[in-house]
């Protein structure tokens, strides 16, 4: 039995895409993160609901210049469309909800590939973000009104996802920084698992 790590079709090991090598390297981290959120049950009421959106805005409030940084809108597609921070905005407006504190930290572009790790974990919350949708609308919320962040792209979340990580596997980067790529999205998976405990914990105690 031969799969695409171990072949490549002319007799030669396969090398894994980057992106399949995150999503091993982190597994662990993000399982955590997905038990908190299950455990949350962000979708039981609007309340709850209001909780899972204040993680929502400060993560997005944190990696927003990433969005606008020219030197990763070079190798990301359509970087700038992808940024959700807006609509989360928008999302509190239609609620009638302010807006919480931002959390104070705003991730830096600079390092190239931390910045990179970090948006693989925006990225791919918006591919699984079908399945909140669904508890979204049950809560009588849409696309176009509360949960406008969740909405998928036109092109669709698959073909939106891939083109993404196609532009992630492509960049060349050395050992190193490779491994800075896999910190970031630790990182990135660990604050919203942070967030969450946050939020979750005072929407329980209010």
């Amino acid at each position: 039995m031969m799969n695409e790590s171990t072949q490549n079709g002319f007799g030669e090991p396969a090398v894994e895409s980057r992106a399949k090598r995150l999503k091993a390297a982190t597994h662990a981290t993000h399982e955590r993160l997905d038990s908190r959120m299950m455990a949350a049950d962000s979708f039981a009421s609007r309340t709850a609901y209001v909780s899972y959106l204040a993680v929502q805005y400060q993560f997005h409030c944190e990696i927003a210049a990433l969005y606008v940084d020219e030197r990763l809108a070079a190798i990301i597609p359509d970087l700038g469309r992808r940024r959700r921070l807006e609509l989360i905005e928008k999302d509190y407006d239609d609620l009638g909800h302010a807006l919480p504190e931002p959390a104070g930290h705003v991730l830096s572009p600079a390092d190239r590939p931390v910045a990179l790790g970090w948006l693989y974990v925006a990225e791919g919350s918006n591919l699984g973000a079908a399945f909140l949708l669904k508890g979204a609308v049950a809560l009588g919320l849409s696309e176009a009104h509360g949960a406008r962040h969740l909405a998928a792209a036109p092109e669709g979340r698959g073909l939106q996802w891939r083109s993404f990580t196609t532009a992630l596997d492509a960049v060349i980067l050395d050992a190193a920084d490779e491994k800075r790529v896999i910190k970031g999205a630790h990182a990135a998976f660990a604050r919203v698992l942070e967030l969450a405990t946050i939020h979750v914990n005072r929407s329980h105690n209010s």
